[in-house]
């Protein structure tokens, strides 16, 4: 069944929940978002999945997919990436070394917890935007802006 919903299901249907409007409003959250710490954030939408990643879980996607987007890139490693596989409707976060060493794997499935739950309820761009205001009450605990803090990836939503 799963394979048929990925096969089946048009992009575009997938992402009708996130419009532009949805999109940029995510994009200004991240950006001030990373005004407040020195974390770097990726969101990123997935919509049908091609049949040879189909045998990959949401979460080893979710790690090819930081990979793929170079999160894994930052000075000092702390960069963040909240997945969104849309056709499943799982979503992960994947954090780099530098905060997976400081903050455990079971606060970042919170996040996804209620991220979901805001979903089913068909709120999206709520529940999206509240989880990058998680994810950056974390980041701002643990890595608070100091001195010079560059913007080192896109703030902009990656669809893919």
């Amino acid at each position: 069944m799963r394979t048929l919903k990925h096969l089946f299901m048009p992009a575009w249907l997938a992402r009708r929940a996130f419009g532009p409007a949805t999109l940029r409003a995510v994009e200004r959250a991240i950006k001030d978002s990373e005004r407040r710490h020195r974390g770097e954030i990726r969101f990123a939408l997935e919509g049908p999945l091609h049949l040879a990643l189909l045998r990959r879980s949401a979460r080893q996607r979710a790690h090819q997919v930081f990979a793929l987007l170079d999160v894994w890139d930052t000075e000092e490693n702390t960069g963040v990436l909240i997945y969104v596989q849309l056709v499943d409707r799982a979503i992960e976060i994947v954090a780099d070394r530098g905060i997976a060493r400081r903050v455990p794997q079971a606060e970042w499935d919170g996040i996804c917890r209620t991220m979901q739950r805001a979903f089913q309820a068909g709120k999206y761009a709520e529940g999206t935007l509240a989880a990058i205001e998680a994810v950056t009450a974390i980041l701002t605990r643990e890595f608070p802006a100091a001195g010079a803090n560059p913007n080192e990836l896109p703030d902009k939503p990656a669809l893919l």
